[in-house]
Formats: C-alpha cells, sequence, structure tokens
C-alpha cells in the first residue's frame, strides 16, 4: 500500500511562486494515466495507492510546516507505508527525511535537483527552499544529481565535506555509467527527492527556478530504476511543480514520474 500525502506549501520560493498548486494538478493529471506501465510490465495500481487529504499548509512558518510533515510521514511510515509526497516546494523533503530517519536507521537520501540547495541560510532563514539539502544531509547521508547551479557558498561546503554532488552534465552523463555509481553511494534503504526543475526546461517547463540544460527523461528514469531494482525506497517526493508557469504537460509527466517511482519502490 502506498500513501500518496498532497502538500500544497509555497511559503519560502524566491523568484516565481505557485508550488501550492501543484499536488492538484499532478492529482488531476494523474487520472489519465494508463494502469499498465510498459517499462515494468505490470498494473502499477494493483499495489494499492491511497491519496490522504491534503496536509494544511501551517501559517506558524516552515519549521512548523516541517514539523506538520514529519508527523504525518512518521504515522504512514510506522504503518509500513511505502510514502509519496507531492508538492509543494522543497522544503516539505527535510520532514519527511527526518521522519524516515527515526524509522531506518540507515537512510540515505536521493536527491535530484538543478540548484545545489545547500546554503547554511538564505534571506535570514535556515528552512528555506535554497538550504534544503544542507538541512537533509544534516539528518542522513545525501547523494544530489543533476545540479547546474550553485553559489561560491556552496562549492566550498560541498569541496570541505566532500559530498558526492554530480554536477550535470558532468563527466557520468552516460545514464548506465551514472545510475551504477550513484546507486553504489546509497545505502540499503533510500529516500528520493525529485525537484522537477532537475528536467531540462524543454520537458518540464512549469517550475519556479527553470535551469537550461537539464537531464531527460530517459536518464532519470533509468537511474531511478536502478536505484529501485538494487535498494528500497521507503519513501519519495515531487517538489516545486508550479502549474501556472508552463505547459500542462509538465502536471502529466510528474503524475507519470510518481506512478513509475510506485512501480519502481514495489516491482522486489
Amino acid at each position: 500500500m502506498v500513501f500518496v500525502i498532497p502538500v500544497p506549501y509555497d511559503s519560502t520560493t524566491s523568484y516565481k511562486g505557485g508550488a501550492r498548486e501543484g499536488p492538484r494538478a499532478i492529482i488531476e493529471a494523474s487520472r489519465h494515466l494508463e494502469d499498465l506501465d510498459l517499462e515494468l510490465g505490470r498494473d502499477i495500481s494493483s499495489v494499492g495507492i491511497h491519496t490522504t487529504p491534503a496536509l494544511a499548509p501551517d501559517v506558524g512558518g516552515p519549521e512548523a510546516m516541517i514539523a506538520n510533515v514529519r508527523k504525518a510521514v512518521r504515522h504512514a511510515a510506522g504503518q509500513g507505508k511505502l510514502v509519496a509526497l507531492l508538492g509543494g516546494e522543497h522544503t516539505i523533503s527535510v520532514g519527511a527525511v527526518q521522519a524516515l530517519a527515526e524509522v531506518h536507521s540507515d537512510l540515505s537520501v536521493l536527491y535530484l535537483d538543478a540548484h545545489a540547495d545547500m546554503r547554511d541560510t538564505y534571506m535570514g532563514s535556515r528552512w528555506g527552499h535554497a538550504s534544503v539539502a544542507r538541512r537533509v544531509c544534516e539528518v542522513s547521508p545525501l547523494v544530489l544529481v543533476g545540479v547546474r547551479s550553485a553559489c561560491a557558498e556552496e562549492i566550498s561546503f560541498i569541496e570541505k565535506e566532500d559530498l558526492p554532488v554530480f554536477f550535470w552534465p558532468g563527466s557520468l552523463s552516460d545514464k548506465t555509467d551514472l545510475a551504477n555509481v550513484v546507486t553504489e553511494l546509497l545505502s540499503p534503504n533510500v529516500y528520493i527527492s525529485v525537484d522537477l526543475d532537475v528536467f531540462d526546461p524543454s520537458e518540464v517547463a512549469a517550475v519556479g527556478t527553470p535551469e537550461p540544460g537539464g537531464m531527460h527523461w530517459e536518464e532519470v528514469t533509468n537511474l531511478l530504476n536502478a536505484v529501485g531494482l538494487r535498494r528500497n525506497i521507503v519513501g519519495f517526493d515531487i517538489v516545486e511543480l508550479s502549474p501556472s508557469l508552463g505547459p500542462e504537460a509538465g502536471a502529466y509527466a510528474a503524475a507519470k514520474l510518481a506512478y513509475k517511482l510506485i512501480g519502481y519502490a514495489t516491482g522486489k
């Protein structure tokens, strides 16, 4: 059984807003998906997919919202469910990782994003979307893939901590080599976080902070499938879809990606 938790939260975005509408658009698009996944050769819906009521935004600020996400994810994970979050901005990932690290002591995180998200603070806050990866790696080991934008502070921190960050395109753009290397860096239990701006804008344009030169669909799905085959995916999120900023195809791609991730996570 999969618990899908919509989190329409969009409070710390710094360029273009609208991610609060992402969960609704993804769920609406998901109604047009075929049950059969041709790549995996099976009906993914047969695993049982339960969409919970949306997690209401907390006006107390990002820390309060993170605490709410943590509580919701911990409840679902405590019942042995695969947890899937639909954002919403990337800040929600922090609460999910905190919760799952309580359940899985060997948790690691595969973090796909066009941006490093490694600032210690941004605009006076430690909990904004520009600091998510920094907060996540304080909880669990992290592998970051797809980065093509970072500031000097972030590069310095990455080098100092010797963090496994795969800039894009980089020397491992070959999708098979990338999948093998990244998977070997991950622990047995893995949480996957996908910021949709990791994709090239030609494929997913409806994001708040698009970056040219991104990953393509097959490169992302090949990596995620490899992780699912060799590791135990205990949860994932898909974040930063802003439906008003691009074609409706972005919501459909996000819905299909969620469906595929459920398939990769439950295929063993």
